[in-house]
């Protein structure tokens, strides 16, 4: 990691929306020996909805959530003003056109390259607020 990424991490408080608990626990680890702070994983939309937006900085949204797709999330994320990622096994044909501007990472996601989007969004949501 740069240390431009390491500092980032510092401080940068992650939420984690991911409902199969081994890739969950395996992000949530991975990014917590990064230095990160991480909340999560959460499994489901109600419990995800539920969090405090002052509680993260950035979340990474898996789509789908045990059969309910996430979308209300992602919007509320906006609305929120929040920056966050897709980590899902969706391709971007399937994402519907208001969320283009969001990065979609394939699971299973190589935590090197998402730790890094995860750094820059960090940067620009810790510099706006």
């Amino acid at each position: 990691m740069t240390d431009h990424a390491q500092r980032s991490v510092k401080g940068c408080r992650v939420l984690i929306i991911e409902d199969e608990y081994f890739l969950g626990h395996d992000l949530v680890t991975a990014l917590r020996l990064l230095g990160y702070e991480v909340i999560g994983p959460v499994p489901e939309l109600g419990d995800a909805m539920s969090i405090e937006p002052d509680a993260f900085d950035v979340a990474v949204v898996d789509i789908n959530l045990r059969g309910c797709l996430a979308y209300p999330i992602a919007d509320e994320l906006i609305r929120l003003r929040k920056r966050f990622i897709f980590a899902t096994g969706y391709g971007a044909d399937a994402i519907p056109h208001r969320f283009r501007n969001v990065r979609r990472f394939e699971k299973p996601c190589d935590v090197e390259t998402i730790s890094g989007e995860i750094s820059m969004l960090c940067d620009r949501q810790l510099s706006s607020a």
